[in-house]
């Protein structure tokens, strides 16, 4: 027989709300982590994925393609095989498609993308990891890097790590929680980071900012920041000098507004 497993809310017990959402048992709403990493921050504004720049974001859903600087990263390869990329179509709506690899050579996704919100490795040969960096972009793609890139799953973490994230059309996302780490060798460089929202009209607006010294900011919104539909939050940083790894992380809360 069978062992049903079932939250301890239904035996009248307490159970956490947040572990509930967890579980997929609060009906329209779910929960979504965003992490992002920078492994080198120097004195200009970047935000705070693997490159060394702002993200940008195409005016108009694009088929972007897909390619790694690796040319085992294909379909029988040792690296990655296929990806799986999520992001949001010309109306903000959640899309989905996986990519079969093709190593250095560009493959065209079939769906038109305006946002792209998290990718990961699916499949892989014997390395169990991609070989190379796989970008998504568009434009020329040169040994597996695109002209455009717009997101980038960097060698060995086999999944994004944007701290960036667009809130779906008929959603509202509430952040409760963010984190903003530093640390550059000589301990001596202060970094500020901020997190930023970023509405239709393309405007960055502030709604948290932190300065550090080679240490961790941890902030919580006793109230969560109301972040609405189709809105992108989004974490940067900027150091006093050069060569500083800079990590964020946001927490949110998606509720379905509407029937």
């Amino acid at each position: 027989m069978s062992t049903i497993i079932s939250s301890i809310t239904r035996q009248g017990a307490y159970e956490p709300f947040e572990l509930q959402v967890a579980r997929n048992q609060i009906q329209g709403h779910r929960n979504v982590t965003v992490f992002g990493f920078n492994p080198d921050v120097d004195t200009t504004q970047v935000s705070v994925w693997p490159l060394p720049s702002l993200i940008t974001f195409p005016s108009s859903a694009l088929q972007m393609t897909v390619s790694s600087t690796s040319a085992n990263d294909t379909s029988a390869g040792t690296g990655a095989r296929t990806i799986v990329v999520q992001g949001l179509d010309a109306n903000y709506n959640e899309v989905t498609e996986t990519v079969t690899m093709n190593g250095q050579t560009a493959v065209t996704m079939t769906t038109a993308m305006l946002r792209i919100n998290y990718a990961y490795v699916a499949t892989a040969g014997s390395g169990n990891s991609a070989a190379g960096d796989i970008y998504i972009g568009t434009g020329t793609v040169t040994s597996g890097v695109p002209a455009t890139p717009y997101d980038i799953i960097k060698l060995d973490y086999n999944n994004t790590t944007t701290g960036s994230y667009t809130v779906p059309a008929g959603y509202t996302a509430y952040v409760s929680q963010g984190l903003f780490s530093t640390g550059q060798a000589s301990g001596s460089t202060q970094v500020q980071g901020r997190l930023l929202t970023r509405g239709l009209n393309n405007i960055r607006m502030t709604a948290a900012i932190t300065t550090l010294n080679n240490g961790v900011a941890n902030y919580v919104f006793e109230y969560p920041l109301a972040i609405p539909e189709k809105t992108t939050v989004e974490a940067t940083a900027i150091g006093s000098a050069n060569n500083n790894a800079v990590s964020s992380m946001f927490i949110l809360l998606l509720v379905k507004e509407g029937p």
